[in-house]
Formats: C-alpha cells, structure tokens, sequence
C-alpha cells in the first residue's frame, strides 16, 4: 500500500485533516515529431499529504523531478506536459479544488496566491527590475486581498514579518543581496495570506548563514499554523527544519517519514548514501549515476547504484525485479524489497 506524508505526522500535526493530498500523480513531457515520440517520465505516481503544521521537505539530487511536482501543483508546467492521478486542495472556507484537472481560470483565480503561495527558485530573477519592492508588495496585496482597509499598512505587516527593514522596500532588485530578495519573495508568497506554501530551492546560491535564516522563516510559517513543502537539495538545511522528509530518485519518492527518524536511521539505500555524501557522513559520494529520465528502467531504479555501494552485489540485485512500491511501515514508508 502506497503510504501518505499525512502518516508521518508529527503529533501536533496528526488530528486535523489534510490541506494537500496528492495522489499517484505523474508527469510526462512529450517529446520530437509526432511518430518519433519520446517522453521524459519526470515524476510518477507520487502520493503524500501535508496538513498544517508540517514542514515537508521534498530532498533528492537535481534533475529528479522535484521542482517539476511544484509546478504541476500550480498549473505551471509547458503544454506538452501530460498529467495523471490526482491532487486536492481543502481548506475549512473554501470547495475543495482538484488541482490536477482545474481549469485555468480556477487556477489563476483561486489558487495561486490565495490557496497556495509560491516562493520560486532564484527569487531575485523573479521580481520586477525596473519597480521597488514596496510597489511590488503593494499591487500583489491590491491584486490578492482586494477588501483589505489599509493595503501600505499591510505591505509594513508583511515585511516585518519576514525581517525586512522599511528602508529595504523603496529599493530595486538589483540593490538588494540574495538573502533579501529572497524574503521580499516570501512576503510576495504570504501576501494572499494562503494556508499552503511552496518553496522551491528556497536556499539556490545563498551562503549557509543566510540559508539558516531563509528556512528558519519557512519554518516559523509551519509554526504558525500553514503547511509547508520545502524543495530542496540541502540536507542541512532540510534537518534543520523539517518536521517530515521525503525523499525523490529517478521521478519516485523511495523514502518518507518524520525527519529526525529518517536522517537517524535512512532505510532506503538511496537516503544512506545522500547523508553518507554529506561532511559528517565522511564526504563519500554515492557511485554511478542516475538515469535519464528518457530511459528509466522497469525495474528499480536505482539497483545498478546500490550493486556498488558496500553491502551491495549479486545477492541484492537478484531481489530488485520490478518497480517497488512505497510500503508504509507504521509512521514510515519506504520503496526498497531489501532496506537497509
């Protein structure tokens, strides 16, 4: 049985329902001429739950489809991506909505923003060169929350909110450090106030200070009551904060549950050798590399890999036929016929 995020929450998380449930949910982009298709199989059948009060985070090597699941969430991926399964958005004031078959116009009208705010990768790059933070801020909370009294008071709430210093709102994008782009870009994703955040490579080209401080304020956001799903490839950064983990290879999740227990004790061979790779796991790099996602194999995916690692061989290989299913094990799951 597929497990769900959801069942891994922690204990402050676990009576209220869902505000995220994603289920089996694939994508594929089409590729060459019609009748010389290939296809890039960028996440499959992925399944999880977030509900308010976690802090997800989502780790896995660059190119394995993590941000790609945030942006078929939103509604923003390229018209020759496919989707299959499902993803539900609840919230206590609003119908649920169906992410995966919603309709632009529900998308730009009540989800983004709104319902799930965005933090994008390289946030600087995403902001308005040629107008202030504070003009930005002001139109996003105008656009978002049109009933608002004193909309100037709000944009001060929110910078403060985020540890922006006034004097910090009347500069243009390119006056500002990476770290401070980066909270005007959380602010930018708060102003509609949703109780869903997404932030994707949060913590992309800042140094490990301003990195603490970026996933200290997305934590403080779980804290508050929102749910978070943090995408990433910093494994300190995602120990430091996160109150669940799931881990991606090769377009699948292989391993999740509560962070302290998955960092502690990694069952899939994957999730050993990502924290083996780290400075306190003695710089040992996992052998091999991953597959094109043009050419996955039917099997597990990530078996010619962990033939090499110690404790590897004939006998493991003999067990990975087929693609393995993410088997929940009480509060945690894992996708490996043999964990570690």
């Amino acid at each position: 049985m597929t497990a769900a995020v959801g069942d891994a929450a922690p204990a402050s998380a676990e009576l209220a329902a869902p505000l995220l449930s994603v289920d089996r949910l694939s994508v594929r982009f089409l590729l060459g001429r019609k009748g010389k298709r290939g296809e890039v199989r960028a996440v499959t059948d992925v399944s999880f739950d977030l509900r308010p009060g976690q802090l997800l985070t989502l780790v896995g090597e660059s190119g394995c489809g993590k941000s790609v699941l945030a942006s078929a969430l939103l509604g923003l991926l390229p018209g020759n991506a496919r989707l299959r399964g499902a993803a539900t958005l609840s919230t206590s004031d609003s119908d649920p909505v169906e992410l995966v078959s919603a309709a632009e116009s529900v998308l730009a009208g009540r989800v983004r923003g709104r319902l799930v705010g965005l933090v994008p990768q390289s946030s600087a790059t995403h902001l308005t060169p040629v107008r202030t933070a504070r003009s930005q801020l002001l139109e996003t909370v105008r656009a978002l929350r049109p009933g608002v009294d004193d909309p100037a008071g709000l944009v001060e709430h929110l910078a403060e909110r985020v540890g922006l210093e006034p004097a910090v709102l009347d500069r243009y994008p390119h006056e500002l450090s990476g770290g401070t782009a980066q909270r005007v870009a959380v602010a930018l994703a708060l102003a509609g106030d949703p109780p869903v955040v997404l932030a994707d490579e949060p913590t992309t080209g800042l140094d490990r200070p301003l990195v603490d401080r970026t996933v200290d304020l997305l934590a403080g956001l779980a804290e508050e009551g929102r749910a978070v799903l943090m995408i990433t490839h910093d494994l300190a950064a995602a120990r430091r904060v996160a109150t669940d983990v799931a881990v991606m290879y090769a377009s699948r999740l292989v391993e999740l549950g509560p962070a302290d227990r998955v960092f502690a004790d990694p069952w899939h061979p994957y999730t050993a050798g990502l924290l083996g790779a780290l400075p306190e796991g003695g710089f040992t790099p996992i052998p091999g590399h991953p597959p094109e996602l043009t050419a996955l194999p039917d099997g597990c995916a990530f078996a010619p890999r962990c033939a090499l690692l110690a404790g590897g061989g004939p006998e493991r290989d003999a067990r990975c036929t087929g693609a393995p299913e993410l088997v929940r094990h009480g509060d945690r799951a894992v996708a490996c016929r043999r964990p570690c």
